[in-house]
């Protein structure tokens, strides 16, 4: 990843997202192991619609354990009915700060964020509480190095 940043300012409208959630030290892999089945089960792939997959810890990392949460949500209609470990919620949106990466091995995303708020805290925008999201682009099904993410930092003006 280059030093430079590239950051576009972006307002993310409401949308109604299906949620699915791993846990355990390497949780990301198995909400997207979930989230592939529900994209697989449900058709998404073939029903003519944009969907949008975006992920985040739930909850953070912490020193005291291995262990986190990852959470991948995909968007939906209103007509979308969850199964089985599979929560929906009504996203409110927000205003963010987003870069493009494409890790190679998922090394580099940690200190993407951080640079993405070292900007935050050089810019005129402040912090804001809404959730911090990673959006993954492209085919659900790829994965390192084919990867690639917009980091969305939640900001207020």
């Amino acid at each position: 990843m280059s030093e430079e940043l590239q950051i576009s300012i972006v307002r993310l409208a409401p949308m109604r997202v299906a949620c699915v959630s791993g846990f355990g030290p390497g949780p990301e892999g198995i909400a997207f192991e979930k989230m592939r089945k529900l994209v697989e089960e449900s058709g998404f792939e073939r029903d003519g619609q944009a969907h949008r997959y975006f992920g985040f810890n739930n909850p953070s990392p912490s020193a005291a354990s291995p262990n986190y949460g990852y959470d991948v949500w995909v968007t939906v209609d209103a007509a979308f009915q969850p199964g089985a470990d599979v929560k929906v919620l009504d996203f409110a949106g927000g205003l963010y700060a987003v870069t493009r990466i494409r890790p190679v091995t998922g090394e580099e995303i940690f200190p993407a964020w951080q640079k993405l708020a070292a900007w935050r805290e050089a810019s005129r925008y402040r912090p804001a509480s809404h959730q911090w999201l990673e959006e993954h682009i492209g085919d659900i099904r790829l994965d390192f190095p084919n990867l690639e993410l917009d980091l969305y930092l939640p900001i207020a003006e």
